[in-house]
């Protein structure tokens, strides 16, 4: 909690003077992120991934320049702070304080504020943010009162909030339009970073409240799917780089979705979300190496195969991982026909994503900045070549801290 405090004063006192002084911001992020004593293996994977977006900042030229180092700064801690809290009221801030950021974000370009592309982004996150802290609230409440109808209405409006952020079909109408007007790198932001709070207070608020019941399930297993098939069918028919990867988010968010249907089996929770962090930090790296290439136009060749194959799910690339470790928690859980959709749609992604570095080949005129970031996010997905137990261990450290003291 102390370095928590300490890590947001150091962003808001450096964002402060970033408005005279640009990479004051950038100074006060790196320490605010050092700050946050990290020993696990999978925070130190978000770690590498906040410190590829503040660097990717540097290939823009925007009217956030400097502050925006002090957002990105603000959601990596406020992503770190929401694996180790364990009270309600601290999980429901950290959710806001890493999702207004990209209020703000999502506006900045080289030469003009996209005002139109905010004010759809940012109608969309504060219906996603009402409901999800109502949802929450009326879930612990009902948890105190044994009210099970409470707790449906609950589970419910914290399941349309959570769609509505991260983009799961059929609530992902704004993905799209974002992914392809606003600018590549805060959009590599929004795709990346910002979307591990939403997901990890979710699983705690859930696990949390569970009473057992099959219906939740039920409503989750079968958005899941939903966001997996429309994620795929509308990457297979676009045709535009930007909305394939908008599409391949909101496939990504269904993969992501299904492990919380596992909740209902305690006993699986840790490979659970072993699979849907993996699965994050697949999305995340993938996310920032091809928006860097739409910012250039231009993609370094092999590191782009290597990024589409993680997607596919190529063993022994990250993506193959993530999709074996869910797959498996889904089976042991018997829910044997989310595993079998998720099978399917991930054959049914391999076309798009062969099209996609298709469509950057011969295009190598990219700065190094954008070089060396795209290539950090390559080897990344390599480093699954031996089997990550770690990833798993990982999970089961941070399980002490899923139950939200209290509830």
């Amino acid at each position: 909690m102390e370095l928590a405090i300490v890590s947001l004063l150091v962003l808001s006192i450096t964002s402060a003077i970033s408005f005279r002084f640009k990479y004051a911001g950038l100074a006060g992020a790196l320490l605010a992120v050092f700050i946050m004593a990290i020993n696990n293996p999978l925070l130190m994977l978000v770690l590498i991934i906040a410190l590829l977006n503040l660097a990717s900042l540097d290939l823009m030229k925007g009217f956030l320049r400097g502050v925006d180092y002090g957002l990105v700064g603000l959601i990596f801690v406020s992503t770190i702070y929401a694996f180790y809290s364990q009270n309600l009221a601290f999980l429901l801030a950290m959710f806001v304080a890493s999702s207004v950021p990209t209020y703000m974000l999502v506006m900045a370009s080289d030469d003009r504020i996209r005002m139109e592309v905010g004010v759809k982004y940012i109608t969309f996150m504060v219906i996603a943010t009402v409901l999800f802290i109502i949802g929450s609230v009326l879930m612990v409440h009902s948890k105190y009162t044994s009210a099970e109808a409470l707790y449906y209405v609950g589970f419910t409006m914290l399941i349309l909030g959570l769609a509505i952020e991260v983009g799961v079909a059929p609530f992902h109408e704004w993905v799209p339009d974002v992914f392809d007007s606003a600018d590549p790198i805060p959009v590599s932001i929004i795709a990346s970073i910002a979307k591990f709070v939403p997901f990890v207070v979710a699983f705690k608020i859930i696990s949390s409240t569970s009473t057992g019941s099959f219906i939740p399930v039920l409503i989750v297993g079968t958005l899941a799917v939903i966001s997996m098939l429309m994620g795929n069918i509308g990457a297979l028919t676009s045709q535009k780089p930007a909305r394939i990867l908008a599409y391949s988010t909101v496939a990504n968010m269904g993969y992501i979705l299904a492990p919380l249907a596992v909740i209902y089996k305690p006993e699986f929770i840790y490979l659970a979300f072993a699979g849907a962090m993996l699965q994050l930090l697949t999305n995340s790296f993938g996310k920032i190496g091809f928006f860097l290439g739409l910012k250039e136009d231009a993609m370094p060749r092999i590191e782009s195969y290597i990024l589409a194959l993680s997607f596919i799910g190529l063993p022994p690339l990250m993506g193959f991982w993530s999709k074996l470790y869910i797959l498996a928690s889904l089976v042991y859980s018997n829910l044997i026909w989310i595993a079998v959709f998720l099978v399917i749609n991930s054959a049914m992604s391999v076309p798009y994503y062969i099209r996609l570095v298709r469509l950057f080949e011969g295009k190598l005129a990219f700065r190094k900045l954008a070089g060396y970031l795209i290539t950090v996010s390559a080897v990344i997905m390599l480093i699954t070549i031996v089997p990550p137990n770690w990833i798993v261990e990982s999970s089961r450290i941070l399980m002490k801290y899923l139950v939200i003291g209290g509830v």
